[in-house]
């Protein structure tokens, strides 16, 4: 019953991760975590970053490694917390640091947490 106030919670980061997801090459499901990797054009885009976590769906430009999986699972886990406050808390946490001249990612307590 946990797991799935979890899923439902989570559910509205899930939702946009599931409609980016077609937009990948490989699929697979891991612990319940849908892994979608292999994608060009969010560099395209100006995407720095090698993976983003939205809800239960994690999205990798390349292959996924330990590493960033690992990290991306403590984003999954802040999804599960949060549930659709996360997005904008996280948001929030980046334009505070700017605001207080650090970094947007880097000093984003969210991205240090994980």
């Amino acid at each position: 019953m946990i797991r799935l106030a979890r899923l439902v919670w989570a559910a509205p980061g899930s939702l946009l991760g599931l409609l980016l997801a077609p937009f990948f090459r490989r699929h697979r499901v891991l612990g319940g975590i849908l892994v979608c990797e292999g994608a060009a054009w969010p560099r395209r885009l100006g995407w720095r970053y090698k993976a983003i976590t939205l809800g239960h769906v994690v999205l990798c430009v390349d292959d996924l490694d330990e590493a960033t999986l690992k990290h991306e699972l403590v984003h999954v886990t802040q999804y599960e917390r949060w549930g659709p406050l996360f997005l904008p808390a996280y948001v929030g946490a980046s334009l505070w640091c700017i605001v207080r001249g650090r970094h947007h990612h880097r000093d984003n307590p969210f991205e240090r947490a994980a």
